[in-house]
């Protein structure tokens, strides 16, 4: 994770002292470094191929920063993985399930328990072909 330092400071007394914090730590930054890593595979079924559901599942997985990857099956599936804190893969699960692409119509979606992982397995989410 590439973070930033921050020197902030103080009044302390007479003069400032600076006090030095990572920007991961500062209200309102998004970013968290201390939540721990889950990895979940998924697949979904129903009209999810030929309707960019792999384009629109990269696009909400960058957005909420989840690493993994998804790919079109021979059986007319989309399956992948995804590795993320637990409350954002929660979130991506949701979507993969209710939502999609505009043009696809799920029929059911299947996954795996949230197992927690001690490293990343992918950089980033990527679309397998």
């Amino acid at each position: 994770m590439n973070t930033k330092i921050k020197t902030l400071n103080k009044a302390v007394g007479n003069g400032l002292t600076p006090i030095t914090r990572l920007t991961t730590d500062i209200p309102g930054n998004k970013v968290t470094h201390d939540k721990k890593i889950y990895s979940s595979m998924f697949e979904i079924f129903g009209r999810v191929q030929g309707v960019y559901f792999r384009k629109h599942t990269l696009k909400k997985a960058k957005e909420l920063g989840l690493n993994g990857w998804c790919m079109n099956t021979q059986n007319g599936t989309v399956k992948g993985i995804l590795e993320g804190p637990q409350d954002l893969i929660s979130e991506m699960k949701l979507w993969l399930q209710h939502k999609g692409s505009p043009r696809s119509i799920i029929e059911k979606a299947i996954f795996t328990p949230n197992e927690p992982i001690a490293n990343y397995n992918f950089h980033s989410f990527t679309v397998r072909r």
